[in-house]
């Protein structure tokens, strides 16, 4: 069934040409992933499919009744709305119910509105739906529903963003990068996620597992021209091998032909008869064939670096915390020569401010840090580049070298570097404002690169650069020789890249693993798993048979959850203010036996649910 067609579609920003007469289509239950560089039009594609900008030429058409959602690059929830009122401000009937009924249970006194939310949860069969979006909002990381949206990172947004589109279950949907500001584990989960549900996707991601794993076809804009393949990332290198091969072959015969017709055209009279002029015409459409090449440039560098010494980093008992937020807790470890450390980790636990711990951007509260006296640092963090008014591509760079030295006394200049990264000579005199964001992050690595660093630090470096790009900075990384720290959630980029992993399990723990991100996940997954408590707030496959509990024991039910997170955080938060210090000595006998009666209080509720949800088994 097919849910949408794009039919010869262009777009152009005055002289500059994103695309012509691009045409595909979208059938139910594909997974399709946009490939092409930086620059070349993929956002304005998703967002012309989306109906939030216009092809200059050609039409979209979508099947009638179909519900089509788009996740963009851009923040376009209402910052005057809790987490909560975001979910809930869809159309979708089935959320208006469970809003229903999460307000019920607010109100208990009122049995009337109760047993008419539960009727209505009974009759629109919404127990699976609301497991379901319980879980997406888990596995997010969204626990406090009632926190504003006003108060949330980019990030966070962006992963709310997601999961109101998740929880919406859309026919088709539209994901632009939908990988970027997600963990390890969150992408993890939502590429499970997609394998298993039935959903129509059509989205850009440089993330090349996400792709081998989900996709079961690409679409590839390559120099003007459209390719479909229809199978997974792997399938796709090895066909698109074979048709650049293919391509390569025709191009030198086509360069065979034009020699010999170049020297026809050499010999051949001034007076013309028809055949003679119709050969004519023909030769200049073979020397343009001819002289076709592919824009593929490898970075093949011997960088001659300045020479790292004896000492390169040294890091002793060093701990660092945000209030409660534990970053380091005595860490310890000295860098050798030539080391590519990984570092990976649940978002919060502090892989960033690790980075900036070690460049020393913020002091640490205790232990030393040594640097060694040869070490120049280049530090590509995630706020990227200071866009100026009127600079052109080229001179950002030179703001900060004209080339870097290679072995041999031979040298690369800036213009250089930035050919081998992808701007040819007439982009590098474009102004910097007209760069997409992929194509502004790409400038910005030329510039940490273009200073000729021994000691390489780069903080989520393959996001919004596409999979050309990726490629281009992985081959000069391979060829890197110095000292390399990334942080990055792109797990094919850390398995071809790293030899080593920092693990940021959170609470000031740092463990020090001796593989790639591959090895380091088999090895979690053979590890003996301990016994797991049931988490009362997970309330997984409850609500699916809420109908074997009597009217009263499942609203008694309902309100014992709600009553156990809400003791929980009461809870938690004077066990932190005990660690603190931040009771008053002679309140300390009061606050104890406070905390005891909510300890006892969850015991007992804990208690009462466990023996209500032995009757749902």
């Amino acid at each position: 069934m097919n849910y949408l067609t794009v039919e010869n579609i262009s777009k152009s920003y005055g002289e500059r040409v994103l695309f012509q007469n691009i045409s595909f289509g979208i059938n139910k239950d594909q997974k399709i992933a946009f490939v092409a560089k930086n620059g070349t039009g993929k956002t304005s594609i998703l967002n012309i499919i989306a109906g939030l900008d216009t092809a200059d030429s050609g039409q979209i058409t979508s099947r009638k009744g179909i519900h089509i959602a788009y996740l963009s690059q851009k923040d376009e929830l209402d910052a005057t709305l809790t987490i909560e009122q975001a979910i809930f401000s869809s159309d979708n009937p089935t959320l208006k119910v469970i809003e229903r009924y999460e307000t019920a249970l607010e109100n208990p006194e009122d049995e009337k509105a109760y047993q008419k939310a539960f009727e209505l949860m009974e009759s629109h069969q919404a127990w699976d739906f609301e497991t379901q979006y319980k879980q997406i909002l888990s596995k997010l990381k969204f626990n406090d529903l009632k926190q504003p949206i006003s108060d949330l990172s980019g990030g966070q947004k962006k992963r709310l963003s997601l999961a109101i589109i998740l929880i919406n279950k859309p026919d088709l949907l539209i994901l632009d990068e939908p990988t970027n500001h997600l963990d390890l584990e969150m992408i993890e989960w939502l590429e499970n996620y997609f394998k298993k549900e039935k959903i129509t996707l059509f989205m850009v991601t440089h993330d090349r597992y996400f792709l081998e794993r989900v996709c079961n076809e690409i679409v590839e804009l390559d120099q003007g021209k459209l390719y479909k393949y229809k199978g997974n990332y792997s399938y796709y290198l090895q066909k698109k091998e074979e048709r650049i091969q293919q391509e390569q072959t025709e191009l030198g015969k086509a360069k065979n032909l034009f020699k010999k017709e170049l020297d026809w055209m050499r010999r051949q009279p001034k007076a013309r008869t028809t055949k003679s002029k119709s050969r004519i015409d023909d030769f200049y459409q073979i020397k343009e064939k001819a002289h076709q090449r592919r824009n593929d440039h490898k970075v093949q560098l011997e960088i001659n670096m300045t020479r790292l010494g004896n000492k390169i980093l040294e890091l002793h008992k060093v701990s660092k915390s945000f209030d409660d937020l534990k970053i380091l807790d005595a860490f310890e470890y000295v860098f050798k020569r030539g080391e590519r450390i990984g570092i990976i980790g649940k978002n919060g636990t502090g892989k960033s401010s690790f980075l900036n711990i070690i460049t020393e951007k913020i002091p640490i509260d205790s232990g030393k840090i040594m640097l060694g006296e040869t070490v120049k640092f280049g530090y590509y963090t995630q706020k990227g580049i200071v866009i100026k008014e009127g600079q052109k591509v080229i001179d950002v760079i030179r703001e900060f070298g004209d080339y870097i030295p290679l072995a041999k006394g031979r040298k690369i200049t800036a213009s250089e570097l930035l050919e081998r990264f992808l701007f040819d000579r007439k982009k590098q005199y474009d102004f910097v404002e007209k760069l997409s964001g992929g194509e502004q992050k790409r400038l910005y690595l030329c510039a940490v690169l273009i200073q000729n660093p021994n000691f390489l630090i780069l903080d989520e470096p393959t996001n919004d650069l596409d999979v050309v790009t990726l490629n281009v900075l992985e081959a000069f990384l391979l060829d890197f020789p110095g000292n390399l720290i990334v942080v990055s959630h792109d797990r094919y980029f850390m398995d071809k890249i790293m030899d080593s992993l920092f693990v940021f399990r959170g609470d000031g723990v740092v463990e020090n693993f001796p593989g790639n991100y591959s090895d380091f996940r088999a090895y979690e997954d053979s590890a003996p798993k301990e016994e797991i408590k049931i988490e009362k707030k997970e309330k997984t496959q409850v609500k699916t048979t809420k109908n074997k509990l009597s009217y009263n024991d499942q609203k008694e039910f309902d309100k014992l959850e709600k009553d156990i997170a809400k003791l929980n955080e009461e809870r938690i938060n004077i066990e932190s203010k005990f660690a603190n210090g931040e009771i008053d000595t002679d309140k300390i006998n009061e606050v104890s036996q406070e905390l005891q009666k909510i300890i006892d209080a969850i015991e007992q509720k804990e208690e009462r649910w466990l023996e209500l949800s032995m009757q749902l088994e």
